[in-house]
């Protein structure tokens, strides 16, 4: 392993704990977060008894060596048994597990909006007793557990893409690239435009194959078909500016925190000159450390040779 990636890989080892626990006050993100938990492949469970945490940790194989993380929401609404949460976090420790207790809270009056909007009552507002007095009281009852977490995320102006992008970028082993899945796929125009695509480009203005005997019943994945699509005089300024387009665009999606991204590449018939871009572009964003993905939707119907 070359130095600079074992350094990389230390870094994530220091950084992702074994096991993420999300607390907070009610209306705050806690369901949100534990979405993006989900997103990067921990193994998550909404509303645990804190005491039931270790346990869970075991029976999934935490501290087995397998590399599997683990995230569960506590509240106030777990029985009585949230004072059992920070003795709970150092029995987890005390079993070589890696914790990281992460509490989420807004202000009075965006907690009260938010409970307004969602037409939703207070889950630990008594008979009689208002909104406004249930957050109180619910935000004394947390002070102890605030004092003891490892990060604190305030989400009163803070956009759920944020909150994504902070916990990802905290939280993930992945690099900001691999945290988006990207899907880069083929088609042809005479079958129909795709519906799914987030980018599509259309290269039906360069040289088509077809029109060659020889390569008619060919694709764009057998290589006299892609030589001479990609070393076509008018292909390198296009995958140049091409290539110019994606590098602008990529990290814009990134800091979205859009978790999937679909790139359709189309000509005529979807067997040729498409399904040539569309290889060399996935190659592109896999060298610039891209998670990708790669199919050709018409190929099935073209006139292959066998």
């Amino acid at each position: 392993m070359p130095a600079d990636e074992e350094i990389r890989q230390n870094e994530i080892q220091d950084r992702v704990p074994d096991i993420v626990v999300i607390t907070g006050m009610s209306g705050s993100g806690r369901t949100q977060a534990m979405h993006v938990f989900e997103d990067m492949g921990y193994f998550c469970i909404d509303n645990l008894p804190p005491r039931l945490v270790l346990q869970l940790a075991e029976l999934v194989g935490i501290n087995a060596g397998v590399g599997r993380h683990l995230a569960v929401t506590c509240d106030l609404r777990s029985q009585g048994l949230f004072d059992e949460l920070v003795d709970v976090i150092a029995s987890l420790e005390a079993h070589e597990m890696t914790v990281k207790l992460v509490f989420l809270e807004a202000s009075d009056e965006v907690l009260i909006s938010r409970y307004k909007e969602n037409r939703r009552r207070h889950p630990l507002a008594m008979a009689g007793e208002s909104t406004s007095d249930a957050i109180k009281r619910e935000r004394r009852a947390l002070k102890a557990v605030r004092d003891r977490a490892d990060m604190i995320i305030d989400t009163t102006r803070m956009p759920t893409a944020a909150l994504r992008t902070r916990l990802r970028q905290t939280f993930s082993e992945l690099t900001d690239q691999q945290l988006m899945e990207v899907q880069v796929f083929s088609f042809g125009f005479k079958h129909g435009m795709p519906v799914e695509a987030d980018i599509m480009i259309d290269v039906r203005f360069l040289p088509n194959p077809f029109y060659d005997p020889e390569m008619r019943t060919l694709t764009g994945l057998d290589e006299k078909v892609s030589t001479f699509v990609l070393e076509h005089p008018k292909t390198s300024p296009f995958l140049k500016a091409w290539y110019q387009l994606l590098d602008a665009v990529m990290p814009g999606y990134i800091a979205e925190g859009k978790p999937q991204l679909s790139i359709a590449v189309g000509c005529t018939g979807g067997q040729h000159r498409s399904v040539a871009i569309a290889e060399a572009t996935a190659r592109y964003l896999e060298r610039n450390g891209y998670r990708v993905s790669i199919s050709h939707r018409d190929l099935p119907r073209a006139n292959i040779r066998n």
